[in-house]
């Protein structure tokens, strides 16, 4: 329970690709070996020791804007430079932990697919709210918070990019996201309750980069599902590149409310093309009628609601981070391209992850096959169920 999206691994190759996010075109500068600068800020991480919090401590303890990076998550992790605190981040005690730090970047979030619902937003949102309240008795002067660009929500009216300060529109009907629109509404009333506190919240687009998700496990089936009548649109974030932005956040370089991915989107016969997968087209009630169906008795893990964000845009300007001189540094083309390397070998339908022997079936027969068999699941269960 340590990351913004679910078992974040750094890319096997991330130490051979350049690091970037000091300067507009995307080249770190030379270190100064003399050391942090005198102002230079205290920065705390909780989720510290995996996945995305693990990358922002390596960054921000090799960087000489950084006086010292206090580590928080419930596992020691391996980056040495770091001043390491193990605990819960629900307990009150961590906000002795948190006294001398500057600033505190939360990504201690669970959102796993796999994770009883109740249990992940008891956890997300206690969390949230402990750390904000103790970033606050702590002296902490700006907490950082990593939410999703999925707030907006995938509507068919969506501008195309939406804007950093548009509404959001989302309900809690997808994965997780109920948790992220709580998470956002505890960021804008902290600093009413904590005068003195500032909040600054990144919102990363689908985010790629070791990472399982409802929207990554759409590129592992044998078809792409498409909703008719809908118009999807993909916009990527590379891990790297988010790390790089919250970098930007937690040295104060940019604030208030960042959306953070790949320059402009794919269209969804782009994404076809790019990937080589063909589309699977299924009436609207057809399909969301399914997923809620293979949800409701347990056969899936993602709702219905996550189908929304394969049928409508939700594509979002990063012009603040540019106005800051931030650059992606990848491509939405070439971060699509590392998570088909990614999911290579997984194969999903409808969500749910295939064993080996159904994998193979699935590959020779096809989705509408694979589609047809979990319905033959679902009749199954609900005779068992006497529904």
């Amino acid at each position: 329970m340590s990351s913004p999206d679910p078992q974040v691994h750094e890319p096997d190759d991330a130490e051979n690709r350049p690091e970037h996010g000091d300067s507009a075109h995307g080249v770190r500068q030379p270190r100064n070996h003399a050391g942090p600068r005198r102002n230079s800020p205290v920065i705390a991480v909780t989720g510290a020791a995996s996945g995305v919090g693990a990358a922002l401590v390596r960054r921000l303890a090799a960087s000489d804007e950084v006086k010292q990076v206090v580590a928080i998550d419930e596992r020691r992790g391996d980056c040495a430079a770091a001043q390491w605190h193990v605990l819960d981040v629900r307990d009150p005690a961590i906000a002795e932990k948190l006294r001398g730090s500057d600033v505190v970047v939360h990504l201690a979030l669970d959102l796993d697919l796999e994770t009883d619902p109740a249990a992940r937003t008891a956890y997300n949102v206690r969390g949230t709210q402990t750390v904000l309240t103790a970033a606050a008795a702590a002296g902490v002067h700006r907490v950082v918070l990593c939410t999703s660009a999925m707030v907006y929500g995938a509507l068919p009216d969506n501008d195309l990019p939406l804007s950093e300060d548009s509404e959001l529109r989302a309900t809690a009907e997808a994965t997780g996201v109920g948790d992220l629109l709580e998470i956002e509404r505890l960021g804008r009333r902290a600093p009413r309750a904590h005068p003195g506190l500032n909040v600054t919240v990144v919102r990363p687009a689908v985010l790629v980069g070791g990472t399982d998700t409802a929207l990554t496990r759409y590129f592992e089936s044998p078809r792409l599902l498409v909703v008719a009548g809908s118009r999807p649109t993909w916009q990527f974030c590379h891990v790297e590149d988010l790390v790089s932005a919250l970098e930007y956040a937690a040295l104060e370089k940019v604030e208030g409310e960042l959306a953070v991915g790949c320059e402009g989107w794919l269209e969804q016969d782009e994404v076809e093309e790019l990937s080589g997968i063909r589309r699977m087209e299924l009436p609207s009630a057809v399909a969301l009628g399914a997923a809620a169906r293979l949800h409701r008795i347990g056969l899936t893990p993602s709702p219905a609601g996550d189908l929304a964000y394969t049928m409508h845009p939700w594509v979002v300007s990063v012009s603040r981070l540019h106005a800051a001189g931030w650059r992606p540094r990848w491509t939405n083309e070439e971060v699509l391209a590392e998570l088909l390397q990614e999911v290579a070998g997984r194969h999903t339908v409808a969500g749910r992850r295939l064993g080996r022997k159904d994998a193979t079936a699935a590959g020779a027969a096809g989705a509408t096959v694979a589609l047809l068999g979990a319905a033959a699941v679902v009749r199954r269960a609900r005779r068992r169920r006497g529904i």
